[in-house]
């Protein structure tokens, strides 16, 4: 072929399903380049975390391996993304490049500038909508303001109606007469080595477009019928676990979307809890869109006199999960060896952070971004600033979670604990959730010795909490 190539610009869309820009290069005829950048300059605080590393080295690996199947490949690169690119045009004679558009605003202000730098060269830039149903810029108040409360906005989202239906993948990818030299993807040393620590993400997670559609076939097979009843159980699949998968674009929200769209009239309240998690994530990225400073400052700018605490011993003992409360160390245990947690986990140790310990959200958000395989900048961020009560629609500050209570409703038989907790595994359900309140004989015959075998509480609840509204009544006064 002597035609010019197309480069495609593969990012957080690591798919041929319902990829735009993938199907609009193959719709050109021309041979098509996949490309990935490995982009680190100027991400500052927010360069990828050490499990959305692994987990990005097995979807890249998946990617072209999925590519190869068609007769591509996938090229990677590293460095600044506008010069990685600009290299590859030169390299390959190209003169056109798609990619999906993101909306965090570093890649914003990139793309941009990109964007501006190669139409000044003469190249053809196309931009498509890929990762979102619906584009943050789309969905307007009536005084055509961004939303500020989810249950408007996501009123307004289905007042959009369905997403377009998703695209096919391609047959084919007409390949290039000359590939480009390409890196290794060993050599970006993305996956750790000297300690492993990924032992418990591999056994856990599938990463790939064929990982995630299994786990979204899986999910409609075994759990969304039941999903508005048993959502909130801790143990167990009660969830659709696609989050990595769609932080990742290894799934489109639309493919969800309309598949859901069949699934509707089988069970419809299942369904609409589902619906309402996907605009969520929608939210998310429209909050940060429109208030780019979410991940680093509070939203509510009164929380920034909130009286916050630096105590490193204490966030040490919830980063480990040593706080002495069950539930809470049994997620940030859960964490630590699968790189994910419920999400109504992460709401009991987000506030037992914020509320029983003091400590600043944006110590959490770091934590999370991490060690979480979904670390998502517009999700973590926004539902840190919901917990916290700084954000848009937060929760109120006065609503703080008991963990004892939250255990002892939502892991009624203790299912969760015990499995990340196996030290407590032989304590009864009446004491699991709180083991400082057993006798000393039900601890002797569990095989626990508080403060040697497993930590007594690093804080009291009441306590805890009293201090909590006192710091927020101080907020509450400016």
């Amino acid at each position: 072929m002597t035609e010019k190539p197309v480069l495609v610009w593969f990012r957080q869309d690591l798919r041929l399903a319902d990829n735009p820009a993938l199907t609009a290069a193959v719709s050109t005829g021309a041979p098509v380049i996949p490309v990935f950048v490995l982009d680190d300059s100027g991400a500052g605080d927010w360069r990828p975390g050490g499990a959305s590393r692994w987990w990005l080295h097995q979807s890249l690996a998946a990617l072209d391996e999925s590519l190869r199947g068609k007769g591509s490949r996938l090229v990677l690169r590293s460095g600044a993304a506008g010069q990685a690119v600009s290299d590859l045009l030169r390299e390959t004679g190209a003169d056109t490049v798609f990619w999906n558009r993101l909306y965090e605003p570093l890649a914003i202000r990139r793309d941009s500038d990109i964007k501006s730098d190669l139409r000044d060269a003469g190249v053809t830039v196309k931009s498509f909508t890929g990762n979102l149903a619906f584009e943050p810029w789309t969905i307007r108040t009536g005084n055509d303001g961004p939303y500020r409360v989810f249950s408007p906005f996501m009123k307004a989202c289905m007042r959009q109606g369905a997403p377009d239906q998703p695209l096919a993948v391609p047959e084919t990818l007409a390949a290039p007469n000359d590939w480009p030299a390409s890196d290794e993807l060993d050599g970006w040393k993305l996956e750790p080595t000297t300690p492993d620590w990924a032992g418990g993400l591999r056994e856990h997670w599938t990463p790939g477009e064929t990982g995630a559609h299994r786990r979204f076939e899986a999910f409609l097979d075994d759990s969304l019928d039941s999903y508005a009843k048993v959502r909130d159980r801790m143990a167990g699949e009660t969830t659709s676990r696609l989050s990595p998968h769609l932080h990742f674009g290894e799934i489109s929200v639309r493919s969800i979307w309309r598949t859901l769209d069949h699934r509707e009239a089988e069970g419809a309240r299942s369904v609409g809890k589902f619906r309402a998690e996907l605009i969520w994530r929608e939210f998310a990225h429209h909050l940060l869109f429109h208030y780019p400073t979410l991940p680093e400052k509070n939203w509510r700018e009164s929380f920034d006199a909130f009286p916050w605490v630096d105590d490193q011993e204490a966030l040490k003992a919830w980063q480990s999960g040593k706080t002495g409360y069950p539930l809470v160390d049994a997620g940030m245990r859960e964490l630590w060896v699968s790189g994910y947690m419920h999400n109504r986990v992460r709401m009991v140790v987000a506030s037992f952070l914020i509320k029983h310990l003091a400590i600043h959200w944006r110590h959490g958000a770091d934590w999370f971004w991490d060690t979480l395989v979904d670390a998502d900048l517009a999700n973590n961020a926004a539902s840190w600033q919901w917990v916290a009560g700084s954000g848009a629609d937060a929760a109120p500050f006065f609503r703080i979670f008991n963990p004892v209570r939250q255990g002892q409703q939502f892991d009624a038989d203790g299912a969760y604990v015990r499995r990340w907790l196996p030290v407590l595994q032989h304590l009864p359900d009446k004491y699991l959730h709180a083991p400082w309140t057993a006798p000393d004989a039900v601890l002797q015959d569990a095989g626990v010795k508080l403060g040697r075998d497993y930590p007594n509480p690093i804080v009291d609840h009441a306590a805890a909490r009293a201090r909590a509204l006192a710091g927020y009544d101080r907020v509450k006064s400016l």
